[in-house]
C-alpha cells in the first residue's frame, strides 16, 4: 500500500485552501484586506509557506470565538509589530472561556416531555432554543444539549409546581434583560477601575499588559456572580419576608389603631435600618426617630418664640 506524503510548503493557493478548510476565494479576500501575507512570486506562481497557513488557523479561530474581521486584522497587528499574540488569544481565551463550573448535559426529546408532564411541546423547545437553553444537535434532531443543567432544573420545578411553560419561557426572557443590564454594568465597573491601567494606556498594551489583564479575569470572574448571589440571597429575604408578613397578616392580625397611617419607605432605607438595628426593631426606630424629630422642632419653636432679644428687653 503507497502512502502519500503529507503536502509541503511551498503551497499553491488550491494546496492551501484545502489544507485550511478555506475557499481560495476567502483567502484572495483576506490578502486583499491586509489579514494574509501576500504569497511569494516565483516565475509565474504564487506560493504560500506555513506561515500563510498558520495565519489563517488563527484567523478561523478568532472568527469563532465572535471577532469580526476588523477586529481580528487589530489582533494580529499586534502581533506583527512585536506584541505576541500568544498573550492577546490567552487573554481571548480567559473572556471567552466558561464563567461557571456547570458541566454541560445532553437530554433527548423524550426525556423532555418525561420531565415536563409527559407530553412533547414543540412550541416550547422552540421557546428554549431561542433562549439558548437548549441547542441543537447537529445531525440528531432528537438530542439537544444543554449548557446549564441548573437552569433546565429550575424550569422542571417550576412546572412541577404549576407554572406553564410559557409564563417560565416569559420570566426567562424578562431575567435574560436585567441580568445583561447588571453584567455590562459590573463590566463597565471592571474595565473603568481595573483593566484601565492595563489596557488603555498611550502606548499599545505590551504582552506583560494583556498577561496582566488575562490574570486579572482570571480573578475577577467569579466575583460577578457572587456578589449576584450575595444581593439576591439578601433581597429575597427581605422581600420574602414582607411579602408573607403582608399575606398572613390580612387575616391573622388586627388592623392597625386609628389614626395611624402606612408610609413608604425607600428599599435602600429600609436595608440600611435593618442592618443598623435589625429588622425585628425596625418598627421602633422610625417610631422613636419621627418622636425625636418632632420633639426636637417643638424645641426650636420655643427658642424661635422667646428669643435673645425678648430677654434684653426683660433686663432693661
Amino acid at each position: 500500500m503507497t502512502t502519500v506524503p503529507p503536502a509541503r510548503p511551498p503551497y499553491r493557493i488550491e494546496t492551501l485552501a484545502h489544507l485550511t478548510g478555506a475557499t481560495v476565494r476567502t483567502i484572495r479576500a483576506y490578502q486583499d484586506r491586509g489579514l494574509l501575507p501576500r504569497p511569494e512570486r516565483q516565475g509565474r506562481a504564487n506560493h504560500y509557506s506555513d506561515a500563510h497557513r498558520t495565519r489563517l488557523h488563527q484567523i478561523a479561530g478568532l472568527l469563532d470565538r465572535g471577532y469580526t474581521l476588523a477586529s481580528v486584522k487589530e489582533l494580529l497587528e499586534a502581533h506583527d509589530t512585536g506584541r505576541g499574540l500568544g498573550g492577546v488569544l490567552g487573554l481571548v481565551a480567559e473572556v471567552d472561556g466558561p464563567w461557571t463550573d456547570e458541566e454541560p448535559s445532553r437530554v433527548s426529546r423524550t426525556d423532555l416531555a418525561a420531565r415536563f408532564g409527559g407530553t412533547a411541546d414543540d412550541g416550547a423547545i422552540a421557546d428554549a432554543v431561542a433562549l439558548g437553553v437548549l441547542e441543537p444537535v447537529p445531525g440528531d434532531e432528537d438530542v439537544f444539549l444543554v449548557p446549564s443543567p441548573q437552569e433546565l432544573s429550575v424550569a422542571v420545578e417550576l412546572h412541577a409546581a404549576g407554572v406553564p411553560l410559557g409564563a417560565i419561557t416569559a420570566h426567562l426572557r424578562e431575567l435574560r434583560g436585567q441580568v445583561e443590564q447588571i453584567a455590562a454594568r459590573f463590566l463597565e465597573f471592571t474595565t473603568e477601575h481595573v483593566f484601565a491601567r492595563c489596557l488603555d494606556g498611550p502606548h499599545h498594551p505590551t504582552d506583560a499588559d494583556v498577561t496582566e489583564a488575562a490574570s486579572l479575569v482570571r480573578r475577577l470572574r467569579p466575583l460577578a456572580r457572587q456578589t449576584v448571589d450575595a444581593e439576591l440571597a439578601w433581597t429575597m429575604r427581605l422581600f420574602a419576608g414582607r411579602h408573607l408578613r403582608r399575606h398572613l397578616g390580612a387575616g391573622d392580625t388586627p388592623p392597625p389603631p386609628s389614626g395611624t397611617r402606612s408610609v413608604p419607605i425607600p428599599v435602600e432605607t429600609m436595608r440600611a435600618v435593618e442592618t443598623l438595628v435589625g429588622p425585628e426593631r425596625v418598627a421602633g426606630f422610625f417610631a422613636l426617630a419621627a418622636e425625636r424629630d418632632l420633639n426636637v422642632r417643638a424645641l426650636d419653636r420655643l427658642v424661635s418664640s422667646h428669643g435673645p432679644s425678648d430677654n434684653f428687653d426683660e433686663e432693661s
